[in-house]
């Protein structure tokens, strides 16, 4: 069984500085991406100071995202203001049993969640309908908070998803570090899509040549392995922020656009990953 998953943070179908609408070059964007399974974040659902923008959707910006693609959806609300709120979302084209949002802020400036949905995929005739858990995330801007977020989004795991449960994991880390990256492959054995697994000669990251090369990762010779991940900003991708990570799939391809188009859109890129269930 075969499916096309991608992870977009749209930067709540807004310019970045002037805070235009640009929720319709979101929805161009999803449609030529042609996931099965999105994991969205910053999907602001309600904003009551853009309705007066011409050809701004009347729909809450989640169900116009969905329209003409997606049947089944999930929302996880994380930040609530006078105006509207936003959060994380699941587009899905397979039916989407259960879902709930859990609330991962680690400090009142702000508000993350871990929306967790369970999806029943329907394989080719004659095999057995699979359950495949899905976690869209967001973790914050400061290194502790996401290493604590990390911790709790394990824990999580261990408790609530099958060990031989397929899994995918998605959204915007900012764990441009590296940090996350080395817990969540320890505890719940899952594979970044973007990244060979490298761990059979050590880290590639254990013994960094200098500190800009520790903070600066993609310096060194061996960015080469993740250059398709690389995401932000999107008119110029150099940081590794989204990322995916699966367990009991088998990654077929993986892909960021880019160009003027991607990045009029949002200032993330979308990751596109395409996976074979095992």
């Amino acid at each position: 069984m075969k499916l096309r998953v991608a992870t977009y943070n749209i930067h709540k179908g807004v310019t970045g500085i002037r805070r235009r609408p640009r929720i319709h070059d979101v929805k161009l964007a999803l449609g030529s991406i042609d996931a099965d399974i999105v994991f969205l974040q910053e999907v602001q659902d309600r904003n009551e100071t853009l309705r007066h923008h011409a050809n701004y959707p009347s729909a809450r910006q989640l169900d116009f995202l969905a329209g003409g693609g997606y049947e089944h959806l999930a929302y996880g609300m994380n930040a609530v203001y006078p105006h509207g709120h936003h959060g994380n979302a699941i587009l899905s084209r397979h039916a989407i049993g259960r879902f709930t949002n859990h609330d991962i802020s680690d400090h009142a400036l702000e508000k993350r969640g871990m929306l967790h949905a369970v999806s029943r995929v329907l394989p080719p005739r004659g095999r057995k309908v699979r359950e495949v858990h899905l976690i869209c995330v967001h973790f914050g801007l400061i290194k502790r908070s996401r290493l604590r977020q990390a911790a709790s989004l394990a824990d999580f795991v261990e408790q609530e998803v099958p060990d031989d449960a397929p899994l995918i994991i998605a959204g915007d880390f900012n764990d441009w570090q590296r940090r996350v990256d080395e817990l969540l492959r320890g505890r719940l054995d899952v594979k970044e899509v973007s990244v060979p697994d490298l761990r059979a000669n050590g880290s590639p990251w254990a013994s960094p040549r200098s500190v800009l090369d520790r903070v600066l990762p993609w310096r060194n010779g061996r960015d080469a392995a993740q250059s398709l991940s690389r995401t932000f900003p999107s008119f110029a991708p150099w940081l590794t922020l989204d990322r995916i990570y699966v367990r009991g799939f088998a990654v077929r391809n993986v892909e960021v656009p880019k160009g003027l188009t991607w990045a009029r859109r949002s200032d993330h890129a979308p990751l596109i990953a395409d996976l074979e269930l095992k």
